[in-house]
């Protein structure tokens, strides 16, 4: 085995004895903050038994973002949360300005945590001359300094490859599925998937809650139209179940809504719908409130202001999920193992 030199050689050693200088192995972990969602990174440090390290951030009169730190981040593990909430644009570029602070500190490792992963729905070309701004994203923070990426049900897969890097892709499904088997797991229940490119979710979500039956939803989409789908039909059993309408995000509501109109014009006893991101841009709460849902059950991987809070809604905390991340990563365990190998 060959000896550290820092260890055996007498100058070094002399040098450690006369100025009292120690070598230290020790990592330190440190949470960061958007402003985004506060809220979320503030209970995310407190499982985490951290709190998190204050700075001044501010907007200048032409609306350029200003962030520093209050205290020494050198050789720190970092890990900057935020949510990429509207104004989207806004935050992205805080959280981008962050990491870069974060680098020209000198912080040893730097690990970004975007609960939900800004322009995930670009993710390929439908026609030409079209960007693909996910990878986008994923060079931008990678040019920032960003080290790793904690993520939450991202749109697409594939997006994990774009970034040059370890991207660790969390799930929600435990949260969400569980909350379901407990409220509703004494009745007959199928989950439904609202298009047939997200069955391989569904068919987790089956597992998670007994092997209830599977069914999706055939629908067309206009690509000159965004955020607008026509629910065709239903392809399944669903007669006199509850059914679980599954998705990553509820935007505008209209797909997720259409569908749950379709489910009950099939014969379904009701409908329950679980989604990851709570975008809920206008008019998703007017269409929610007014669906034949019983309830909308989501995380707070995106905030929700009290305006666009309703009775239908149920908000489940994503919280100790990215704890749990965050903590496996910094003591270089598994986070694989929070899924029972799936990941």
């Amino acid at each position: 085995m060959v000896e550290n030199p820092e260890r055996t050689h007498p100058a070094i050693q002399e040098l450690y004895t006369v100025t009292g200088m120690k070598r230290t192995t020790e990592k330190n972990l440190m949470v960061f903050s958007g402003r985004a969602h506060p809220g979320l990174s503030e209970e995310v440090a407190s499982l985490l038994g951290t709190g998190l390290v204050p700075q001044s951030a501010y907007e200048f009169a032409n609306s350029e973002i200003y962030i520093r730190y209050e205290e020494s981040v050198r050789g720190c593990d970092a890990f900057v949360i935020q949510s990429h909430t509207a104004p989207i644009n806004e935050w992205i570029m805080e959280h981008l300005i962050m990491v870069d602070a974060l680098k020209r500190a000198s912080a040893k490792r730097i690990t970004v945590v975007m609960p939900f992963y800004g322009y995930a729905r670009q993710d390929k070309k439908h026609r030409g001359r079209e960007p693909i701004s996910a990878r986008l994203m994923a060079d931008l923070f990678k040019t920032a300094g960003a080290d790793r990426l904690i993520t939450v049900d991202l749109h697409a897969d594939q997006i994990q490859g774009f970034f040059d890097g370890p991207v660790d892709h969390l799930m929600a499904l435990p949260i969400l599925a569980d909350y379901v088997r407990e409220k509703y797991g004494d009745q007959r229940l199928a989950v439904v998937s609202p298009d047939a490119g997200r069955i391989k979710v569904a068919e987790r979500w089956s597992a998670r809650l007994g092997g209830a039956p599977l069914a999706f939803i055939h629908k067309t989409r206009n690509i000159d139209r965004p955020n607008e789908t026509m629910a065709n039909r239903v392809v399944g059993q669903v007669d006199g179940r509850i059914c679980v309408l599954v998705d990553d995000m509820i935007d505008t509501g209209g797909t997720i809504v259409k569908a749950a109109e379709a489910l009950m014009a099939d014969g379904a006893a009701g409908v329950v719908i679980a989604a990851t991101h709570a975008i809920l841009s206008d008019p998703a709460v007017d269409r929610l409130k007014n669906s034949p849902a019983a309830e909308i059950i989501v995380t707070n991987t995106l905030p929700i202001s009290d305006d666009r809070k309703f009775d239908k809604l149920t908000e489940l905390s994503i919280a100790p999920l990215l704890a749990r991340a965050i903590r496996e990563v910094f003591e270089d365990g598994s986070v694989t193992s929070m899924f029972d190998g799936h990941a």
